[in-house]
């Protein structure tokens, strides 16, 4: 059992995979028949093959694209309408209670979500795409992460915020990188590749690669 589950693993992981020798038979059991449940309700909800946990809803479903064995947790949502939709690659994970939503609004709908292969993301975390969110190749993120890729104009005080539009300039998160718990990216903001943001950062700026940044707002810390 063990090893026809670490060769499945190896296969869907694209790299060795062994078990840990103290999980207990009964437990791998149960996990295999889950993630061959889940297996099959992406075959059939998504025409993929991506573990699909329960209780999901997709929106636009014509413009998502997941990659193969990746995995979408319990109860999250997709809201794929925008220009380029949601794209997501190969072996990624996105945690229960997601929410990803790429348009505020049909009057004029967003950019999208753009990520790379091997992402992984927390539990309860929340994608605003209206601006357009792109992530590269081996990101890891914690748990309520929130991307906010437009802002409100208020310049008119007379004028309700609400009615006054917004701007979008996009979020772009580079490869290897290192998101910890409860960051908050807004708009206009760049983490480039190989670089680590700290748990609680709201990162606002554009950062070079290669370094550690926490605060709010962020800054450097140190380079890595």
């Amino acid at each position: 059992m063990r090893k026809l589950i670490s060769k499945m693993a190896t296969m869907v992981r694209g790299k060795d995979f062994e078990i840990d020798s103290s999980i207990p038979t009964s437990y791998l059991l149960n996990f295999s028949a889950t993630y061959l449940v889940s297996l099959a309700r992406g075959l059939l909800i998504l025409r993929r093959k991506v573990f699909l946990s329960r209780s999901c809803e997709f929106r636009c479903k014509n413009r998502i694209r997941i990659g193969s064995y990746s995995k979408i947790g319990n109860n999250c949502y997709f809201d794929a309408l925008s220009k380029k939709g949601i794209i997501i690659g190969e072996s990624s994970s996105i945690g229960p209670y997601t929410r990803i939503e790429c348009s505020g609004t049909i009057r004029d709908i967003g950019k999208g979500l753009v990520a790379g292969n091997n992402l992984g993301v927390g539990a309860f975390s929340f994608f605003g795409c209206a601006g357009g969110v792109e992530i590269g190749n081996n990101v890891i993120m914690g748990q309520y992460i929130s991307f906010h890729s437009e802002n409100h104009i208020f310049s008119e005080p007379n004028v309700p915020i609400k009615d006054q539009g917004v701007t979008r300039s996009g979020i772009k998160i580079g490869s290897n990188v290192w998101v910890g718990s409860k960051v908050t990216f807004l708009d206009g903001c760049q983490v480039s590749d190989n670089s680590v943001v700290a748990a609680g950062a709201v990162v606002n700026s554009v950062f070079p690669e290669g370094v550690i940044i926490g605060g709010i707002p962020a800054r450097i810390i140190r380079k890595i």
